[in-house]
């Protein structure tokens, strides 16, 4: 079926047959089609005189056109399709017949195969030479549409992945090993830069990089190396590869982050950055020995990225007053808490951005650490050398803080440290692994704080999760399955109702429905009654109380507003109101 439409505004009577485009100037085709006047394309042609530049870049940079306009005026003047590559439901069999150096250097993508005829998309249609040249590559006769060149440099980089690259030097590293891994030649040869290793795990941080992931896995399993990669939270398998070249690549692996090559019995840990066009990628690097070999994740902090604000995150606009005014309080913890993964690090970073760092002393204890910071005191623990949090963190003591930021709420006594650094004058900032914000307090008693501490100390507790948001391309009514309509029946008022949405699938979003993640929050403030319910070590009290706090604020009231305002889907909303089920089932 032919996806691809004539651009609105088409002249009437047949299209021409397809074959090769007439020979026209693009300025003379836009005045045609009133685009823009004779006036804007002369002043045009006298700036291209002097910058060299294509009319038709010149005409976008200048602002006398956007690229949609542009390329539906060609596309009307020539008759032929105009496509939005947003929503084109691109098939993987006919994009790969263009090979990608050819598509990037053409601007051409492959669109449809009508059997008769091919279709392309190009950035320019006027482009007598690219049409030339791919006619005589894919030896087919081509018909051509019309497309914005920005989504079409979008589309290159979803649309070719690197896993034939990737699978391609896994197979060249495969018969450069041959039966049995000569560790020691591998070593002498790793730093040659055309080794196949180097380029292999170069290709991997690459397309990494390019789909958004956060963490590359190297898995060795009985029969074949899985490679897979985690994008917006779900792991993506990236290819499978002969299970030899395992060892060559944590060896590689090792060997960049300083490691002991030898070892393979014990975990490692370690890190190491990397320089991929104009961004330093910094890689922390996880081993572990495992039945078929080493195991090994790394995870990716693109430092070209910067940090974020609060006013980014998708906190709700009420709790994020409520949480700058705690960050202008002089003394006190603020927690923020979640598994693994949920986001507390940005977090407390976007924390930090609102701290004026030119008046106050500011010292973070990171493992590692993750943001390089202006004006700021970062130190990295190191537990090799007994650089611990609680060592460190004693240390800052001495050194006239006014805020601390410690990475995580290790131990009891780093735990005890920061509290009572709270209660002398400082803002400690934090993180801990508890589900919810109640269950916080209960968990720093059960690490063996004093009660008096923790009721003194503690001014706010913020629980959060990361929920993936929908693909606004394919964004469509959903239907509640049974399961999905019996919690929003529990969450909703008497007589409210909610439509909601979830992604289909498309190009934009490689067929997942979503494209990205936002947080979910939640926010506890200690008052006068939590304190004192605290301070006096009665659980049911605080949870009482707690619970009133904290009704309609939860993190599973925000996800059901995200499900309402069409940013999320039931399915998402639905784990994260599980997980405050679970919580609940654990303090009550």
């Amino acid at each position: 079926m032919n996806m691809a439409t004539a651009a609105p505004g088409a002249p009437d009577g047949p299209r021409p047959p397809s074959g090769r485009p007439e020979k026209l100037r693009l300025g003379d085709v836009l005045v045609q089609q009133k685009l823009i006047s004779q006036e804007q394309l002369q002043q045009t042609l006298d700036l291209q005189r002097t910058t060299g530049k294509k009319v038709g870049r010149l005409l976008i940079e200048t602002g006398v056109i956007t690229e949609e306009l542009l390329a539906n005026g060609l596309a009307r003047q020539l008759r032929i399709p105009f496509v939005n590559l947003k929503t084109f439901p691109f098939r993987a069999d006919v994009v790969k017949l263009l090979p990608e150096a050819a598509a990037r250097r053409f601007k051409a993508l492959a669109l449809e195969d009508k059997g008769d005829t091919l279709l392309v998309a190009l950035a320019d249609p006027l482009d007598l030479f690219a049409y030339d040249e791919l006619t005589r590559l894919l030896k087919r006769n081509i018909s051509i549409a019309a497309v914005p060149e920005s989504q079409l440099a979008l589309a290159f980089d979803r649309l070719y992945r690197r896993t034939e690259e990737i699978s391609g030097l896994a197979r060249a590293l495969e018969k450069d090993l041959g039966d049995a891994v000569d560790f020691g030649e591998l070593t002498a040869s790793v730093g040659l830069e055309g080794a196949p290793v180097v380029r292999l795990l170069q290709s991997l941080f690459e397309d990494a990089m390019q789909v958004g992931a956060s963490d590359v896995h190297i898995e060795p399993q009985e029969g074949f190396l899985q490679i897979r990669v985690r994008v917006d939270g779900v792991l993506q398998t990236q290819t499978q590869a002969d299970k030899r070249i395992g060892g060559a690549l944590a060896q590689r692996l090792k060997l960049m982050a300083g490691l002991d090559i030898s070892e393979k019995r014990l975990p490692q840990d370690g890190r190491f950055s990397v320089r991929l066009k104009d961004n330093t990628i910094d890689v922390r690097l996880s081993t572990l020995p495992t039945t078929y070999g080493e195991s090994a994740v790394m995870r990716l902090l693109n430092q070209g990225t910067g940090m974020r604000r609060l006013d980014t995150i998708g906190m709700p606009p009420d709790m994020l007053k409520r949480f700058r005014d705690v960050l202008t309080r002089s003394s006190g913890m603020v927690l923020v808490t979640g598994p693994t993964g949920s986001g507390k690090t940005t977090t407390l970073y976007a924390a930090l951005a609102e701290i004026n760092a030119a008046e106050l002393k500011v010292i973070t204890v990171e493992d590692p650490v993750e943001y390089r910071l202006p004006a700021i005191t970062q130190v990295q623990v190191n537990d090799k050398i007994e650089l611990t949090f609680a060592r460190v963190l004693r240390a800052c003591l001495r050194q006239d803080p006014d805020v601390i930021l410690v990475g995580e709420m290790r131990d009891a006594e780093t735990a005890e440290i920061g509290l009572r650094a709270a209660i002398t004058g400082h803002l400690v900032l934090s993180t801990l692994h508890t589900r919810d914000a109640i269950s916080t307090p209960f968990r720093l008693l059960d690490m063996g704080v004093p009660p008096f501490m923790v009721a003194t100390s503690l001014q706010a507790v913020i629980a959060q999760r990361l929920v993936r948001l929908n693909c606004q391309d394919c964004l469509a009514p959903h239907s509640p399955t049974p399961q999905e309509q019996s919690w929003l029946e529990s969450m909703l008022e008497p007589g409210d109702t909610v439509a909601p949405k979830r992604g289909l699938g498309c190009s934009t979003c490689n067929g997942t429905g979503y494209s990205g993640r936002q947080g979910v929050y939640e926010l506890l403030e200690m008052d006068a009654a939590l304190t004192h319910a605290a301070s006096h070590s009665d659980p049911a009290g605080f949870l009482r109380t707690a619970r009133e706090r904290m009704k309609g604020h939860t993190m599973a009231f925000h996800a059901l507003q995200m499900v309402r305002a069409g940013k999320t889907s039931l399915a998402e909303a639905l784990r994260i109101g599980f997980d405050a089920d679970d919580d609940e089932a654990m303090v009550g």
